[in-house]
């Protein structure tokens, strides 16, 4: 019969946790962590290029940075742990609507980031970091997309179609037709997917002044076209 000695019953299994990790590693993956996500957060403040800039949201992607290398060096030594914080999490639900798909490419990059810190590949870390840094830095500033304009025409008569197609074609780079349809009122409204050249306002002027010509609106979007 196996005898309990005294020193056994004040053993603390939380003691002995704290001295299972190291407090060194564990400093330098959360100072690492936090230096990549405030690169992160210069990254997204410098190519940022939508219509309101978020603060919070950005300063979200610093501490996401650091929380998930948080979470995971506390899991990487117990396996129970990591079972329990899978469940855990597995009944968070973000309720935030992400509009913009480059707003989840920096938070993927946010939590590999925390991921990698974590787990103490910090060469690695580091390394694509400074990579895909670069690559958003010249691809979102310095090569500039040409987005096409929608351009709908509404006229009522139908040898105006050939005038205003004959004006589309020597104001603008390239047209194409994605839509014709004939309302109740015999009126016909035409949809053009345009590239323009400098002066668009040139190409509007002449479209109203053909006979017959009611309306013409020009909008802009982002090459996605649903008939």
């Amino acid at each position: 019969m196996d005898t309990i000695k005294f020193s056994d019953i004040f053993k603390s299994n939380f003691l002995e946790k704290t001295t299972s990790f190291s407090l060194i590693d564990s400093i330098i993956g959360l100072v690492v962590a936090f230096f990549i996500g405030l690169f992160i957060y210069a990254v997204y403040k410098k190519t940022f290029n939508g219509v309101i800039y978020s603060h919070s949201f950005n300063i979200s992607l610093l501490i996401m940075t650091m929380a998930t290398a948080l979470v995971i060096m506390g899991i990487s030594s117990n396996v129970l742990l990591s079972l329990g914080m899978v469940g855990a999490l597995s009944i968070v639900r973000f309720r935030t609507p992400i509009k913009d798909p480059m707003d989840l490419v920096y938070i993927f990059w946010a939590i590999v980031s925390g991921i990698l810190c974590g787990a103490g590949f910090i060469p690695l870390v580091i390394i694509g970091a400074v990579l895909i840094g670069l690559v958003l830095l010249v691809f979102v500033n310095k090569i500039t997309v040409e987005n096409p304009y929608l351009l709908i025409v509404k006229y009522e008569e139908e040898r105006a179609n050939a005038e205003v197609e004959r004006i589309i074609a020597t104001q603008t780079k390239k047209f194409a037709l994605k839509s014709k349809s004939i309302m109740q009122n015999e009126e016909i409204e035409t949809t053009y997917e345009i590239r323009v050249k400098q002066n668009d306002a040139q190409l509007m002027d002449e479209l109203t002044k053909v006979t017959g010509v009611k309306s013409a609106i020009m909008l802009s979007y982002d090459g996605n076209f649903t008939a």
